[in-house]
């Protein structure tokens, strides 16, 4: 696939006019849809040089449109697991980008920017306490998430800039290189436990993730190697990897705050990517 550059696409807005528009035309009729700039959490470092976000902060939506919400109601679409991802390549202004393309944490923001333009910031979704298992609703303010940036000094990791991380696994001693997972690479997961659970296979979810995630072990990149290293990764190792992976690969902070009603308690709860996020009742 070829990629045209998308300088021209993420610029600021001119200064009287702080909302960008699209102007569509469509059987006779002219008229403008609003457009913002969704700042990606990667910033843009993590993407080859031939991919259209490389080294791009922001990319450009336009706003989510009743025509959009068909796409999310198709029940052809929703059963096949594609509808989000058809979602988001209709709201990207720039049609050149490839939605299984985008890291996990920039289509996270992606989608947060596009329910806001379409129900508005506030996504109600139930919720568990951790001290009493209480459940209880809470209302996440979608505006107020943050983009999460990785310190790959005090994480111990060395970042290649094409989305490719080096840490050293203290227990197997070896020199690990990890990549950032695609929407792409989720999606495939996805399919391959349900394949597996029809298939009444045993789930394997966690060396499945540990297959997808890892690009090379001391600079091995041989598939089966990487296989047979997974099947003998030690578990310290493997908790290691998995906690510093959350840790490293920018994504947007989905945790706020929850207060009990039932032990009042407070805590810092993840918001849930239930149906009612893009089906809010």
């Amino acid at each position: 696939m070829s990629y045209r550059n998308n300088e021209d696409r993420v610029m600021t807005p001119p200064s009287d006019d702080p909302t960008p528009h699209m102007a569509v035309q469509e059987e006779g009729f002219s008229f403008a849809t609003p457009t913002e700039f969704v700042e990606l959490p990667s910033g843009g470092t993590f993407y080859p040089e031939d991919h259209p976000l490389h080294n791009q902060t922001t990319v450009e939506i336009k706003y989510m449109t009743a025509k959009d919400e068909d796409i999310l109601t198709s029940p052809a679409l929703l059963k096949k697991g594609l509808a989000i991802d058809r979602l988001v390549k209709n709201i990207l202004v720039d049609k050149s980008l490839d939605p299984g393309s985008l890291l996990a944490g920039d289509k996270n923001a992606i989608l947060v920017a596009t329910r806001i333009t379409g129900y508005g910031s506030v996504y109600g979704a139930t919720v568990t306490c951790a001290i009493c298992s209480n459940t209880g609703h809470h209302d996440f303010d979608l505006s107020e998430m943050k983009t999460h940036t990785p310190d790959f000094d005090e994480l111990g990791v060395t970042s290649h800039g094409n989305g490719e991380f080096s840490l050293n696994l203290p227990k197997s001693g070896v020199e690990l290189t990890f990549r950032a997972l695609t929407g792409r690479d989720e999606n495939n997961l996805l399919k391959l436990t349900e394949r597996k659970r029809k298939q009444n296979l045993p789930e394997t979810t966690l060396t499945d993730q540990l297959r997808a995630t890892i690009a090379a072990v001391n600079g091995n990149r041989d598939q089966n190697y990487i296989n047979q290293f997974v099947n003998a990764m030690p578990a310290m190792d493997s908790k290691l990897l998995r906690r510093t992976y959350s840790e490293t690969v920018p994504n947007i902070d989905m945790g706020q705050t929850y207060a009990c009603e039932s032990c009042g308690s407070e805590e810092e709860v993840t918001m849930p990517f239930t149906a009612e996020f893009f089906w809010p009742k």
